[in-house]
């Protein structure tokens, strides 16, 4: 069994306390959020559609604080993963 290295996406960083980074290990996608006011979170995901249904509902026109092609822009790397 040869052994690859985990797969590494940022989907995006706004300074070393502000990023979201998604490693793909196999058929897991496990996903490290960080930010200056919650800290780190992990969220782990059998499957990309389970993954994508999440970014979906955190990431909504109505609560992100940026602006629409801002939104688009981590939207697509979503979808790259």
């Amino acid at each position: 069994m040869s052994h690859q290295p985990f797969k590494r996406h940022t989907i995006y960083k706004k300074d070393k306390w502000n990023m979201l980074n998604v490693e793909v290990q196999g058929t897991k996608i496990v996903l490290t959020e960080i930010s200056d006011q919650w800290g780190e979170e992990c969220h782990t995901f059998i499957g990309r559609p389970a993954m994508l249904h999440w970014a979906n509902e955190r990431f909504t026109k109505e609560n992100f604080d940026g602006t629409e092609e801002e939104l688009q822009a981590i939207m697509d790397a979503f979808k790259n993963v």
